[in-house]
């Protein structure tokens, strides 16, 4: 018996919480619940639970040796459930909102994602995400190169004049 606390922060020990299912002796009622067991399949690197759970166009792409690596290179730290939206035990679809908490050599990461939930034969599946954040930064102007000519007007070539070369 695990008298540990579940990773996926439900303050349920494992036996209670997310154990069951990876062991198959029950499936997640909510998409939530799967939500939380895909968690703690990553803290465990439980990767068969993880393709199992995955919708068919995630399962063709799965790379379950990435996927392991990837997932016993970090330390779980936690998960928040910030909103869901359907995902109940009558509902056939839902979307839940989350924050998932790790530490990859000693940085901390918090992956904000919005995922995409569907029964598939009465079982709850990972569908797809999109991850949340900040968009990148976008240069207004284009690239200049090296050997294009210095935006500053001077006529020379920019890698000789405004790249910091000192016309050397």
């Amino acid at each position: 018996m695990n008298q540990e606390n579940c990773p996926c922060s439900s303050g349920k020990f494992y036996d209670e919480c997310c154990g069951p299912f990876h062991l198959g002796h029950a499936k997640p009622q909510t998409a939530a619940q799967l939500m939380r067991a895909r968690y703690t399949a990553y803290a465990t690197a439980n990767v068969d639970y993880l393709h199992n759970t995955a919708g068919p166009r995630v399962q063709k792409d799965f790379d379950p040796v990435n996927t392991k690596n990837w997932s016993q290179s970090a330390i779980w730290t936690g998960l928040e459930i910030i909103k869901e939206t359907l995902g109940g035990p009558n509902d056939d679809t839902g979307v839940v909102e989350f924050t998932a908490h790790y530490t990859v050599k000693e940085k901390p990461f918090d992956h904000h994602e919005v995922a995409n939930f569907a029964k598939i034969n009465g079982a709850w599946h990972f569908m797809d995400g999109r991850i949340q954040g900040t968009d990148p930064i976008r240069r207004e102007a284009p690239k200049v190169g090296r050997n294009d000519p210095c935006p500053c007007g001077s006529g020379k070539k920019f890698k000789k004049c405004c790249a910091g070369n000192n016309g050397e």
